[in-house]
């Protein structure tokens, strides 16, 4: 299992630093007049470009490849959606909900996900370029061998995350609990981890090179990297 530690419409291109450290990029989503969807499930390689998804059930919907521009889904159901390598670029997901939904290989360009309710959510492969994940709680998401860049994950709950294998550029953990945090062979660049209202990592403590981390996580992390190196510490 490893070390296992525990502590307590566009975005701007402007790139600026907080106390040394590369700040990610917010997306700043300005959605323009929608029109609501009156569809049923979704389509393979569906174009939708200007569509408000309201309540909408996508239970087991089938849409890999689609496409999803300027697209709000507020309070959908996306329990087992089929949403391989879909696109979502300049969208957001409010209050979305569901579990086993197959985002495998997607791609998510300047996107907001506001208070999702998910579970098992696969995203291995994905590509994140500036997203916004606040409130909410997602378990078992799933992002290995995934791309970040300027990613934000703020006042959310990410129960087990697997990062493995990803690449972390610009990413930020904003007063988010990280609970039994899967960091094995991950690649991290200006991962900002100081304010994470709690950092559990069951693996991969040894893969945060790149990351900054606080005095107090410092400590914490203390006794999982000396294991790292084989340091017994004992009083």
């Amino acid at each position: 299992m490893g070390g296992m530690a525990r502590t307590g419409n566009r975005s701007s291109r402007a790139v600026g630093a907080r106390d040394g450290v590369a700040v990610a990029r917010r997306p700043e989503v300005r959605l323009p007049s929608l029109v609501a969807y009156g569809g049923e499930g979704l389509e393979p390689d569906g174009d939708y470009d200007g569509v408000r998804f309201e309540e909408t059930d996508l239970a087991d919907a089938s849409g890999p490849g689609s496409r999803f521009l300027d697209c709000e889904l507020r309070g959908c159901a996306l329990d087992r959606a089929e949403l391989v390598r879909a696109r979502f670029i300049d969208s957001v997901l409010s209050g979305v909900r569901g579990v086993g939904t197959d985002l495998a290989e997607a791609s998510l360009r300047d996107v907001e996900v506001l208070d999702a309710r998910l579970g098992g959510v696969q995203l291995h492969g994905a590509v994140l370029e500036r997203v916004l994940v606040r409130g909410g709680k997602i378990d078992y998401l799933n992002l290995r061998k995934a791309r970040l860049k300027d990613v934000v994950f703020e006042g959310c709950v990410l129960s087990e995350p697997d990062f493995g294998e990803a690449r972390l550029v610009r990413v930020e953990f904003r007063d988010c609990v990280l609970k039994r945090a899967d960091f094995s062979a991950v690649r991290m660049e200006s991962v900002d981890l100081r304010t994470a209202a709690e950092l559990d990592i069951a693996r991969g403590v040894e893969r945060l090179a790149g990351a900054v981390i606080s005095p107090s996580q410092l400590m914490e992390l203390a006794p999982a990297f000396a294991a790292q190196i084989g340091v017994r510490v004992e009083a």
